[in-house]
């Protein structure tokens, strides 16, 4: 039984890992769109 304690420990810790990856990844691509966006308008 203590070995199945790490594992979800590493479980949760992977979870939490994509996430953070999920929400920077989305945080990056929403900044692309805004500068192309401002670009476009911009460029009129």
């Amino acid at each position: 039984m203590s070995k199945r304690k790490p594992l979800t420990v590493n479980r949760k810790a992977k979870d939490e890992v994509n996430k953070k990856a999920i929400i920077w990844t989305g945080s990056i691509f929403v900044v692309v769109i805004i500068a192309m966006t401002l670009l476009l308008i911009l460029n009129k």
